[in-house]
């Protein structure tokens, strides 16, 4: 028996060129993801100072806004106080129809000429004593006295008052015939 003594040649392992592919393709994922992450971030960096910049001017008309709304507030609250005092005004020229504003120890000739009415002293908390075509009545807000002579239907209504005023409404309305 002769036997064959020749060697039969191991492969190396970098000879085997299936390893070698494995190997570089693993290290190009690798810096494949390395050089992404990389280049993320600097993406991320640069959008970052972009969003800053967008940020402090949003704050800064914020804050712009914010004083446009204060100073129109602010202009509102004096025209209204305005308003207020030339409606104050106007209603002591003009009040509104049949409705009087009368001063303590005032009086007024009302309704056409119908009733004479005054405010006798301050008004108290509770009520107001009014003088009425030459009699005395105690009044308190809300209420409704007959007035004058009853065919012309006369009434006097105390709509407020106050230390130093009361506000009435006097109206006279023809009965109706029967």
């Amino acid at each position: 028996m002769v036997s064959d003594r020749t060697r039969i040649p191991q492969p190396s392992m970098w000879d085997n060129s299936r390893f070698v592919s494995v190997v570089a393709c693993i290290v190009a994922i690798v810096v494949i993801l390395v050089g992404g992450h990389l280049y993320g971030r600097y993406l991320a960096s640069k959008d970052l100072g972009g969003r800053d910049n967008v940020i402090e001017q949003l704050r800064t008309e914020a804050q712009q806004h914010k004083r446009n709304v204060d100073q129109k507030s602010a202009q509102l609250t004096q025209l209204q106080a305005k308003f207020d005092k030339l409606q104050a005004q106007l209603e002591q020229i003009m009040p509104s129809k049949d409705t009087y504003s009368i001063l303590p120890n005032q009086s007024l000739v009302v309704a056409d000429g119908r009733i004479t009415v005054g405010l006798v002293g301050s008004p108290s908390n509770e009520s107001v004593l009014l003088y009425i075509n030459g009699k005395q009545q105690v009044a308190a807000a809300g209420q409704v006295i007959p007035a004058g002579d009853p065919a012309a239907n006369c009434r006097i209504a105390v709509q407020s008052f106050d230390m130093f005023k009361a506000v009435l409404n006097a109206s006279c309305a023809r009965a109706k015939s029967q």
